[in-house]
């Protein structure tokens, strides 16, 4: 298949003297619990039914955790696969940074646990929270750290244990989430743009359409907190919808703008995998095809800072993703948060 490495488009690092130490994702990996959980399972236990959670999400099933199962275990094995697809042993790793909104525990961070269990000794670890858009803030945390020579390997990981904290009773949000994990491996790559712009934003002033408010020093653990279910997860879905669209088609004009690049460029476009209807509203409004698009959310439904990681190794070990393609990542999440991608493969 014909690289798209030769199609014309701006890198923006380059207007701040970066472009001799660009950041690549030289590799990636992913991990999805054995255990599948269909909508036919949930018309069992809660109030709904397949052609409900299909019509509304896209949703077919998700992957459930065993409880032994924590989410440093998941993005340790995502982790390992990445190292493996490369070559790299973990000695060789310098930083570790793991996006996720389900820690084994508050402290120490589940990075740190990782590196451990993978062996990676030499590396800096720690964690990062900005919910379904982690994994992108993590990429652009870890590019400034390889392109000003700090460090020259880094793995960012994305990973949930979503079932931990979901209301089982909740017909609204049990539907749609899912555990698992996504690593990718970056350095710098010699004749290679890598990682050209990311766009990121927040709204505070939205938190509470999409929270978990119990557990922290607002609301801490007690016997009545967990009575009134405040270690759950909580969302507004119908305006969780409309901030999604509207953030998500957004930032990736601008990303876009910022590269001098149309849609119609873009070989794969890999949006955070919540709802489909969110999916094709964005991609409309973008004017995309929809072979641009790869969707895996009916297999896995949202699994949070994972998303976008698991997706896009997916589409790189089907094929759909070749050295030199550009590919459009997007995400938003809790906080309000979201994002926007774009990369030279």
């Amino acid at each position: 298949m014909k690289a798209v490495a030769s199609k014309k488009f701006k890198n923006p690092r380059a207007q701040h003297g970066f472009l001799g130490r660009t950041c690549s994702i030289i590799s990636v990996g992913s991990y999805v619990p054995e255990r599948v959980l269909t909508n036919f399972d949930l018309e069992k236990t809660v109030d709904t039914s397949d052609e409900w959670i299909t019509t509304r999400t896209g949703i077919k099933e998700r992957r459930i955790a065993m409880p032994n199962e924590s989410t440093s275990d998941m993005a340790a094995r995502a982790a390992r696969r990445a190292l493996e697809r490369t070559n790299l042993p973990p000695e060789k790793v310098d930083l570790i940074i793991v996006a996720t909104i389900t820690p084994d525990m508050p402290f120490p961070s589940t990075a740190c646990l990782v590196q451990e269990k993978i062996g990676a000794r030499r590396a800096a670890a720690f964690d990062i929270e900005a919910a379904c858009s982690g994994f992108i803030f993590g990429l652009e945390i870890a590019q400034q750290f390889i392109m000003t020579r700090t460090y020259d390997t880094v793995l960012v990981i994305g990973a949930e244990k979503l079932s931990s904290i979901i209301n089982w009773k909740d017909r609204n949000t049990c539907v749609l989430f899912g555990d698992g994990a996504g690593a990718a491996v970056l350095q710098h790559r010699t004749n290679a743009h890598g990682l050209l712009t990311a766009c990121m934003g927040a709204d505070g002033a939205k938190a509470d359409l999409l929270s978990m408010p119990g557990g922290g020093s607002r609301i801490p653990a007690t016997s009545e907190s967990v009575a009134a279910g405040h270690h759950f997860l909580r969302m507004d879905g119908k305006e969780t919808f409309k901030s999604a669209v509207t953030a998500m088609y957004t930032a990736a004009r601008e990303a876009l703008r910022r590269c001098e690049l149309s849609i119609s460029e873009i070989k794969c476009i890999i949006p955070h995998q919540a709802n489909r209807r969110i999916i094709d509203a964005v991609a409309e409004r973008l004017g995309a095809r929809a072979e641009q698009l790869f969707v895996n959310l009916e297999k896995y439904g949202n699994t949070s800072a994972a998303s976008v990681a698991i997706a896009l190794d997916e589409a790189v070990q089907s094929g759909r993703i070749q050295r030199g393609d550009l590919v459009l990542l997007l995400v938003f999440g809790a906080g309000l948060t979201w994002g926007a991608a774009v990369i030279e493969w």
